[in-house]
């Protein structure tokens, strides 16, 4: 089976989102090699430590943010996009 660990990452970012506390925290139940890759990425602090928790980057939130909209809000509870070259 050929799996697509980009869309995996995507995915758990976006869970690591959904699971936020203590503003860039979130519980790291996931697989190592996924957690191991969004570190090497940048978006989550070092994952190997005795915490249950890992620490989300500055970049880390904004693109778990992002996905965790792309992912999992409805298109009706999103605000409308201006046309191209128009105000907001």
């Amino acid at each position: 089976m050929n799996i697509d660990t980009e869309a995996i990452d995507e995915v758990v970012l976006a869970l690591l989102h959904l699971n936020l506390c203590e503003r860039n925290r979130a519980w790291k139940g996931f697989d190592w090699p996924t957690m191991n890759r969004l570190h090497e990425k940048g978006f989550i602090h070092d994952p190997v430590s005795r915490a249950r928790s890992v620490g989300l980057t500055n970049e880390g939130l904004r693109e778990a943010e992002r996905l965790f909209t792309k992912y999992f809000v409805r298109a009706a509870d999103l605000p409308p996009v201006p046309p191209e070259g128009k105000p907001a």
